[in-house]
């Protein structure tokens, strides 16, 4: 069973939160997962001039994605961090380049599910990965989330990311922040929980 976990990332918050779910989903017998990154669309000045540059470069030794890889994929986990309540243009980008896949029904069937980051508890994460789910459907792909048994699910006593709809870690207002134990222990469980379902549903 095939799992691609296709990501986003500026400051490298998503690309934690991605190692994450790969690992998870990696912990499932049988299923082989690689990790991808959405091709840049921003400037090497502007990402120098915004400190971004520099984070990039701890993960620029991961692979660009590309669409017609989609159609090899069993299940695929979309990871991007939120702008304004939606996903990230590049992580958009990519998504408007599949309407040959869409035409030809390709994606019908296989298992989705989606994670990212947001930079505070209240900026939009759960629209982020609704409005993503709903890009899912059109796509015609089953949606997995974080069960509801997710210890992550339930803090209540500290600044904490992750949501039933999808993983997800809060990077403080200037980035500082890094996914906690408990974001990247609920990443590493939506990973091995769409793979256990992968398997129920694709194994051969």
């Amino acid at each position: 069973m095939n799992v691609q976990v296709i990501f986003y990332s500026m400051y490298g918050h998503v690309w934690q939160m991605a190692e994450a779910m790969a690992e998870g989903a990696g912990e499932v017998q049988g299923a082989k997962v690689s990790l991808w990154q959405v091709e840049e669309l921003v400037s090497e000045e502007s990402l120098a001039a915004s400190g971004a540059l520099e984070a990039r470069a701890q993960f620029a030794h991961i692979p660009v994605a590309r669409v017609a890889q989609l159609e090899e994929a069993d299940v695929i986990l979309f990871g991007a961090p939120t702008r304004y309540g939606m996903m990230a243009a590049q992580m958009k980008q990519f998504i408007d380049q599949t309407g040959g896949l869409w035409a030809r029904g390709v994606l019908v069937g296989k298992l989705g599910g989606v994670f990212g980051s947001t930079n505070s508890q209240h900026c939009g994460h759960e629209a982020t990965l609704l409005s993503f789910h709903t890009v899912l459907f059109g796509l015609g792909m089953v949606v997995v989330g974080v069960p509801p048994t997710a210890p992550g699910l339930h803090v209540g006593d500290a600044i904490s990311g992750g949501t039933p709809y999808g993983a997800t870690t809060i990077a403080g207002s200037d980035g500082s922040r890094q996914p906690s134990s408990i974001e990247l222990e609920t990443a590493r469980l939506q990973g091995r929980h769409a793979a256990t379902i992968g398997m129920r549903l694709f194994a051969r």
